[in-house]
């Protein structure tokens, strides 16, 4: 008992230490960010910030994660909240300026990933039917939240914190299989796409965020390439690359497996420096890294996926002291003729970052 009653002292004093010398990355976003699995029909540990932390910890010596996503999340629903629960928070967004208020200037790094679930879950229909009305008014919406999203973040941060959001893969280019009419439609869908990542990287670039090319990591543009896919011969290599690295061609799922959420922590991690991180000690790792063009991410050197993808339960990520505690997962499936709903994207996302970077200025 004298041991029990003496130990909360020392206790609280290794806290205050830790609490002293520990920086912070904070992850928000959709199910990229929370590792949704179709396969488990769960969020998992297989999270391309799981296995991004697992890097940056390297970096930075007493890093902790506060891990935000929330599969279904819109730009939307990050602001307003609604998707998922946060204790003493409204929202996604609340949860994280929270966090980066009680943590300031301890914050080294923030990633975010949403956007693409604006568009499926509200302007396709079951069908594959595209709404032209809700098409124009999401894309408009998204844009102005995002630039709302990303702009908030930014102020909450110091000059030591470093931000980067990330395009998305296309993963309508597993149609290319169906024959003919696919590979039209997936060639279809590649400048539609292109516009829409345009138009959120300009975004992220107007706030002060730095950008994952997710995209080019996947090769998303490459039909001139010609790879051999074991069972379906040879294939472009933005078709390989969906099929190797995304359910979009086993399940018609557009998540990206364990493989693919490496290759997107490899586009997090070539945008972020290690530099000046707050309060860390960066030990740089030559070649940890490679280019985001080239879809290609190095293991870290310790796990960064302990269960290989194992499932968290219900949306529920790990924030450090119950931050965040979110309710359970959903599926967002391909759904023919998707493509088509990122069309008007691009300009309105353009016009949304400049409106509020001027504002800023003003």
């Amino acid at each position: 008992m004298t041991v029990v009653l003496s130990t909360p002292g020392l206790a609280a004093a290794d806290e205050a230490a830790d609490g002293k010398d520990a920086t912070y990355y904070i992850s928000l976003g959709d199910s990229l960010a929370s590792g949704y699995q179709p396969d488990v029909d769960k969020d998992t540990d297989a999270a391309y910030t799981d296995q991004l932390y697992a890097q940056l910890k390297q970096r930075t010596p007493g890093l902790k994660h506060i891990r935000l996503g929330c599969t279904a999340e819109t730009t939307d629903s990050l602001i307003q909240g609604g998707k998922c629960d946060y204790p003493n928070a409204k929202s996604q967004l609340d949860a994280a300026l929270k966090a980066m208020a009680q943590h300031r200037g301890k914050v080294a790094y923030v990633t975010l990933s949403v956007g693409a679930n604006d568009i499926l879950l509200n302007c396709v229909s079951p069908a594959g039917t595209l709404d032209g009305s809700c098409l124009n008014s999401r894309s408009q919406t998204m844009a102005k939240n995002l630039a709302q999203i990303a702009g908030a973040l930014r102020k909450a941060g110091t000059g030591d914190t470093q931000f980067v959001g990330s395009t998305y893969q296309n993963p309508f280019l597993a149609a290319w299989l169906q024959g003919a009419a696919g590979q039209q439609a997936a060639k279809e869908s590649a400048p539609l796409v292109r516009a829409a990542n345009s138009g959120i990287a300009q975004v992220y670039k107007a706030t002060g965020f730095k950008v994952a090319d997710v995209a080019g990591a996947f090769s998303s543009d490459d039909f001139t390439t010609q790879v051999n896919v074991p069972g379906t011969g040879e294939v472009p290599a933005n078709v390989a690359k969906i099929c190797q690295l995304t359910w979009a061609c086993t399940k018609k799922d557009p998540h990206p497996n364990a493989e693919g959420h490496k290759v997107i922590a490899g586009a997090f991690a070539a945008q972020l420096t290690d530099s000046a991180a707050p309060g860390g000690s960066p030990s740089p790792t030559p070649g940890e890294t490679a280019p985001s063009g080239t879809g290609e991410s190095p293991a870290p050197s310790e796990p960064a996926t302990p269960g290989s993808g194992t499932g968290t339960g219900a949306n529920s990520p790990s924030a450090n002291g119950g931050l965040a505690e979110t309710g359970a997962s959903s599926n967002t499936p391909v759904l023919a003729g998707a493509g088509l709903a990122v069309v008007a994207v691009g300009a309105a996302a353009v016009y949304f970052a400049r409106k509020r970077r001027g504002g800023a200025q003003s």
